[in-house]
C-alpha cells in the first residue's frame, strides 16, 4: 500500500456500477491514511458531472474515504455547524493519484444537531434495476447504510466536531490561506 505525502494533491473519481464515470473533483489534499480511512480536505473545488456540467464546492470539507466499509463521509464546515454528507459507495482505493469508488446512490445527510435523513431511495431503486445489482450487493448496501446510521447515533469517528476541527486545522496549515466559513 503506497502512502502519499501529507499535502499531496489527489483527484477524486466517482463511478457508477456500470463502470461509467459519475462525477470527479479536481482537488483533494491528502491529510492522512490508516487501515480504515483515507482522509483529505478541500475547499472551492471544481466538480465535473458526467454530462459535462461543472460547479464548485461552497464550503471547506474534510472527507473520509473508507477502505473497508461501503461508504464515504464528507464533513462540510458551514457557518451554522458541521453537516455530513455520506455516500453509500464501494470501499475506496487510490490509484495513480486518484481516489476511486463506485457510488450506489443512497446517501445520508446528517445535520449539526445529529438528526439525519436518508436520500435518493428512488434513484437507488432505479439504478438497482437498470444495472442489475445482485441480491448480495443489495444486502451489503442496506447493511452498510444501517451501520452508518448507528455510527451517527453513537457519535462514532468521524462524527464528532473534535475530529472535523482537528483535520480542518491540519488542512488550513497546509493550505496557508485564509478560509472563510
Amino acid at each position: 500500500m503506497k502512502k502519499y505525502e501529507i499535502g499531496s494533491h489527489l483527484n477524486i473519481h466517482s463511478y457508477k456500477h456500470d463502470s461509467k464515470i459519475h462525477r470527479s473533483w479536481d482537488e483533494a489534499t491528502y491529510l492522512t491514511e490508516d487501515d480504515e480511512y483515507i482522509v483529505c480536505g478541500n475547499y472551492k473545488t471544481l466538480v465535473i458531472e458526467s454530462d459535462g456540467r461543472t460547479w464548485r464546492t461552497k464550503e471547506p470539507a474534510i472527507m473520509f474515504f473508507s477502505k473497508k466499509n461501503w461508504f464515504n463521509i464528507i464533513g462540510q464546515i458551514k457557518p451554522n455547524g458541521i453537516f455530513y454528507y455520506c455516500n453509500i459507495a464501494s470501499p475506496s482505493i487510490i490509484e495513480d493519484g486518484t481516489i476511486k469508488y463506485i457510488d450506489y446512490d443512497l446517501d445520508l445527510r446528517v445535520f449539526p444537531d445529529g438528526s439525519f435523513k436518508v436520500l435518493d431511495r428512488g434513484e437507488y431503486k432505479y439504478h438497482k434495476k437498470k444495472m442489475n445489482y445482485s441480491d448480495d450487493l443489495d444486502t451489503i448496501l442496506k447493511n452498510e447504510l444501517s451501520k452508518l446510521i448507528e455510527m451517527v447515533r453513537n457519535k462514532e469517528y468521524p462524527f464528532t466536531e473534535k475530529t472535523i476541527d482537528y483535520y480542518f486545522n491540519e488542512y488550513k496549515k497546509l493550505k496557508k490561506e485564509k478560509i472563510k466559513i
